[in-house]
């Protein structure tokens, strides 16, 4: 994943303005310290590189790490740096927050992924495009991280026709008119429908669609659309989405869809990671 110097710069810039008062005013900025990350429960990394970019701005060395992806219990050094206390003290808190905040998403990734192909092993969770503004590239990277797939990168990637697009061409039989033309012009991509009932969903299954995305269906639900569906066109994909999470995830895998598209996984609580500064050699 390109995280731009700029980026990295800014990262830091955001949390050091100008300079690191307090250690300043000790007079401890030119002491020599060591810094070291650790686990506080079962963590899936995530931000590691981004974090050993911002210490070579800062001038801080690091002696050992593990890369983002990796799995471990808790209690694990996974950081080892070394460095001028001034420069351990800036980069401390920005490190630290980056790797709480996208290990977290990695990890709860991990827990649902295997959740899901532990009932069907050959499907693939994704997340969709609604990270938090700003986030996009590291959340991306940190689903990756914890086994799952970005879904849709943004409007210029794929073809996804929802319903706000649907009222706009008179229904779905009217979109089923027009899917050979746009499968014809757009023959590269592959062609995705949202549907919301069985109607919608085996009327664009005759009509040729690539892959159905439900929305918001109960598993009972699915289960018949996928058994109807698959019937019609025993090659179509079928993405299961709305309000799944890694609460349910077992039993919306259990369906046979081919994949699940979630939102959740940029949401919740943040690795517990600890950072300890002390004295150097």
């Amino acid at each position: 994943m390109l995280i731009s110097d700029y980026d990295i710069s800014e990262f830091i810039r955001e949390d050091v303005p100008y300079i690191d008062l307090t250690t300043k005013l000790l007079g401890i900025e030119n002491k020599y310290g060591k810094m070291t990350f650790a686990t506080r429960e079962d963590t899936v990394l995530s931000g590691v590189e981004e974090v050993l970019k911002i210490f070579e701005k800062l001038d801080v060395k690091c002696n050992s790490f593990l890369p983002s992806g990796t799995f471990l219990e808790k209690d694990k050094v996974f950081i080892e740096a070394e460095g001028a206390v001034g420069c351990l003290h800036m980069a401390w808190r920005v490190s630290l927050s980056i790797l709480e905040y996208f290990s977290g998403i990695a990890t709860r990734t991990k827990v649902m992924v295997d959740k899901a192909k532990k009932v069907n092993p050959n499907i693939n969770i994704v997340t969709t495009r609604k990270t938090f503004p700003g986030t996009k590239k590291l959340s991306i990277k940190s689903i990756i991280a914890g086994g799952a797939w970005p879904h849709r990168l943004g409007l210029s990637e794929t073809i996804l026709i929802f319903q706000q697009h649907v009222n706009f061409v008179g229904g779905y039989e009217e979109l089923a008119k027009i899917i050979p033309k746009i499968k014809a012009v757009a023959f590269e991509k592959k062609v995705t429908v949202e549907v919301e009932n069985m109607e919608d969903a085996i009327l664009m299954a005759k009509a040729g669609v690539d892959t159905l995305q439900t929305d918001k269906l109960s598993v009972e639900q699915l289960t018949e659309v996928v058994e109807k569906v698959r019937s019609i066109n025993p090659d179509i994909g079928i993405t299961a989405a709305g309000g799944i999470n890694v609460n349910n995830v077992e039993a919306y895998a259990a369906t046979g869809v081919d994949g699940i598209a979630t939102t959740s996984l940029y949401f919740g609580k943040p690795s517990d990671i600890s950072v300890k500064i002390e004295l150097g050699q």
